[in-house]
């Protein structure tokens, strides 16, 4: 009996947390179509075009701490319920966005799809972080990112089928018509997107529902052993954890790099003269390659490298093949973007549980700083467009070196960072 109970207890909140990252791949690598496909029916340059990452990710930052005070008040399990009633709403707003073919109305539904998904990073990163122990951390975030990646392999290839049909003759058959033929040409573009969203929406409001009616135990991260406790006394902020405040500008950095390689591989491959019938499966080769990466990490961590080591190799594989995408042209170029998953896959495993060791009571508000990292994919995306209008497309991927040198830090000192106020043990 007490068995079942332990299985109970840690399986069954594994597969709901796994379920939960599935649609943040899904809902997230939808951006990765979303960009080409709206600057076509919105007539949008690269700069205007990455503003849709800039609107989804940049309520990471608005909304992680508002999003960590509501755990507070709602528990875990009620906060994930409304986190994807919160999306739901979101990708509800892309309906009239597409009657009208309103820019700014798709941007608001993505910045209300992304406070939703604020909410829900912030109850499950830590929530999978602390169901098991430390060391073996990043191994169930890489069963997490698996989830979420086959979502977002999956995201572009479903949501391409329908909207990017038949867009590189639509492209070419815009430039010799009249006003009016192009008016009626890009509602019907537009259109495209209401019927999937509204089963986006349909999907998410009964999963909303089955966490709500779920046996998700409540956990308290609140707790500290009596070393942490020791450690932590006098401590009243966040920011008294210089390791956690590295790991959050990593992680900033880290996320940019990662929308940067999912979200832009799509209209870059197009720029190297790639059809967009074949370019739109490219985003699906990055985050392939990004579960080969989790795989790896299940495998690997910690019998064969422990986190930290793992964190070092990523940036270091990060600044090799950024590097070869910039010198090497054409298809191979866009391989190199694509490899960048394999790359990425176990940066965010690894910062996760090194920035958040040792934060005790303050857990929560460690989980939003982190979860506010996340607006990396809003800046770095949109610095990306700018550069790609004023160099090229190619050179653009310049600003991905020192994302890769920083985080590369984290990994062989930033993490060990610790306080002035007070020492603490080292992280093990």
């Amino acid at each position: 009996m007490q068995h079942q109970e332990n299985v109970q207890k840690g399986v069954n909140p594994i597969i709901i947390i796994g379920a939960l990252f599935f649609v943040f791949g899904f809902i997230t690598w939808l951006n990765s179509v979303l960009i080409p496909y709206l600057k076509i029916a919105c007539e949008l340059d690269n700069f205007e075009s990455y503003l849709v990452a800039f609107s989804f990710y940049i309520s990471y930052l608005v909304m992680a701490v508002p999003s960590g005070k509501l755990l507070k008040y709602t528990g875990y399990k009620k906060g994930m319920s409304i986190g994807l009633m919160v999306i739901a709403l979101g990708a509800l707003i892309f309906i009239p966005a597409a009657l009208s073919r309103t820019y700014g109305v798709f941007l608001l539904g993505l910045f209300i799809q992304g406070t939703g998904l604020a909410i829900l990073q912030t109850a499950s990163n830590p929530y999978i972080t602390v169901l098991g122990p430390a060391e073996s951390a990043a191994k169930r975030i890489s069963i997490m990112g698996i989830c979420n990646k086959l979502a977002g392999a999956l995201a572009p290839i479903v949501l391409g089928a329908v909207t990017l049909k038949n867009t590189d003759a639509i492209e070419q058959q815009l430039l010799s018509m009249s006003l009016a033929q192009k008016e009626v040409v890009l509602n019907e573009l537009s259109a495209r997107v209401i019927i999937p969203y509204l089963l986006i929406v349909s999907v998410l409001l009964v999963l909303a529902f089955l966490v709500y009616r779920s046996s998700l135990p409540e956990i308290n991260t609140d707790e500290e052993d009596a070393q942490t406790s020791a450690a932590n006394e006098g401590k009243k902020s966040i920011l008294q954890f210089p390791h956690l405040v590295v790991g959050a500008i990593a992680l900033f950095l880290y996320v940019g790099a990662e929308v940067i390689a999912g979200d832009t591989v799509i209209s870059y491959g197009a720029s190297q003269g790639i059809a967009l019938s074949t370019a739109k499966y490219f985003t699906t080769a990055t985050l392939v390659s990004m579960i080969v990466g989790y795989l790896i990490g299940i495998i690997c961590i910690p019998k064969y490298i422990n986190q930290q080591q793992a964190l070092s190799l990523c940036a270091l594989l990060g600044l090799v093949f950024s590097a070869a995408a910039i010198f090497t042209t054409g298809f191979l170029s866009v391989v190199f973007i694509s490899l960048l998953g394999l790359a990425n896959a176990l940066i965010w495993p690894a910062i996760w549980p090194l920035a958040m060791a040792r934060l005790g009571r303050f857990t929560k508000e460690g989980a939003s700083l982190l979860i506010m990292g996340i607006a990396g994919g809003a800046i770095l995306p949109l610095l990306y467009g700018y550069l790609a209008d004023v160099l090229n497309t190619q050179q653009a991927y310049i600003i991905l070196i020192p994302c890769y040198l920083f985080i590369g830090y984290f990994g062989v000192y930033g993490y060990q960072l610790k306080s002035s106020h007070k020492k603490s043990s080292s992280h093990a």
